[in-house]
């Protein structure tokens, strides 16, 4: 039996941890919260930070592993590469985790291989700052170097927002480091790779829907793309030169990007897979690919089996919410039949808050069907008939 120690076990690895288990695979599962959703279903536990690197080598010194891995979070793929790099496993190299982990190491990356990006400035202090934002035109985008999930993300608009986002975005990078990138405008979609032996393949081109800004927080995502023919081979076009320019060879991907007047460009590459449950549902969904699967695969050496079984589509939306005190769900008696799955994340008496980032979403639905439309249109549905009741909706932002 071959063994994979799995970095985190919370719901973004749990996917992860059971279709290991469904492989016959071995599981170590690291995680610093015992309590995590995943805990209970690893072969073993082990209560140690997935960013803790010189106690994750020690540990697999230890066991022993045929592979490690983690799943739809960037914070872990530095230790990840670390294990590979002192083990000799298979899986990416330190210098590939850097550039996919830290935008500024993934921007000039990008630049020097001629892909297509935003105009960009690296800033590390609030003097640097206030020079840089004078060379960008109308609005801009400030994030932090070294961060995900829509954390620390701000548009400026105007003049008096500026330092508000300089010290939002500071504040959410560990690294001492932010960009100040052009606002690009045009629809947001992401492709889903798989590159093994240097070779990557496009799993899928997703569509998605943000809360715009300030925070840009994705609201909802779906298969296939309504893009036509020829714009999505730019997309793939594009997004397996982000993937080579970062020098990714054996590993899943999570590409971002723009469609703008200019074409294609990119806004985020991740080397592990994408979260918001578009690799570990929307893609089986709608293709019939198991890209967990495939990824465990990569993480073990093993072939990654790609093969589209269908063509169908799916789509998650998530649940609008007002900040206060969640007091009452009330989800419809009778779901339409694309409906496959329903999630809150939030409980009854739990504190809402307005949307900052990812994290802080209430819970979402998820939709098959045989048409794009059905699954879009069954998707809101759920989300305009499922009712939230709040108290103290002042007190609390």
């Amino acid at each position: 039996m071959q063994k994979l120690i799995i970095l985190g076990a919370s719901d973004l690895q749990l996917p992860t941890i059971l279709k290991a288990k469904e492989k016959g695979v071995f599981t170590y599962v690291l995680d610093m919260n015992p309590q995590a959703v995943g805990v209970s279903y690893a072969d073993y536990f082990e209560n140690i930070s997935t960013i803790d690197t010189e106690k994750v080598i020690d540990f697999a010194n230890t066991v022993r592993p045929d592979g490690i891995m983690t799943a739809a979070s960037d914070r872990p793929m530095k230790t990840v590469a670390a294990v590979c790099d002192a083990l000799g496993l298979p899986g990416i190299t330190k210098e590939v985790a850097e550039r996919a982990t830290n935008k500024v190491a993934m921007r000039l990356a990008l630049e020097k291989a001629g892909v297509p990006i935003p105009k960009f400035s690296i800033i590390s202090n609030i003097d640097e700052y206030r020079v840089a934002v004078t060379e960008f035109q109308g609005r801009y985008i400030v994030k932090p170097a070294d961060n995900s999930g829509s954390r620390g993300i701000f548009l400026v608009e105007k003049p008096e927002d500026s330092d508000i986002a300089f010290n939002y975005s500071m504040s959410n990078s560990s690294n001492g480091f932010i960009l100040v990138e052009e606002f690009v405008e045009g629809p947001e979609i992401s492709v889903e790779t798989i590159t093994y032996n240097g070779v990557t393949s496009i799993i899928a081109v997703t569509d998605k829907i943000t809360t715009g800004p300030p925070y840009f927080v994705e609201l909802g995502h779906t298969q296939p793309s309504m893009l036509s023919l020829q714009v999505q081979e730019n997309i793939r076009s594009v997004a397996i030169q982000a993937v080579e320019a970062l020098g990714i060879n054996n590993s899943p991907s999570h590409v971002e990007l723009k469609i703008t007047e200019k074409g294609p460009k990119i806004i985020e590459l991740g080397a592990r897979m994408g979260g918001d449950c578009i690799t570990s549902h929307l893609v089986p969904l709608s293709t019939g690919v198991d890209m967990v699967g495939a990824a465990i695969d990569l993480a073990l050496g093993r072939i990654p089996d790609i093969h589209r079984r269908f063509e169908r589509a799916s789509a998650i939306r998530y649940f609008q919410q007002t900040p206060g005190i969640l007091e009452k769900i009330n989800i419809p008696s009778s779901l339409p039949k694309e409906v496959i799955t329903i999630h809150f994340s939030k409980k009854e008496g739990d504190s809402v808050s307005i949307v900052h980032n990812s994290a802080e979403r209430i819970g979402y639905t998820i939709t098959q069907a045989d048409e794009r439309r059905l699954a879009v249109e069954s998707s809101e549905w759920v989300i305009r008939n499922t009712y939230f009741k709040y108290t103290n909706r002042k007190s609390v932002e």
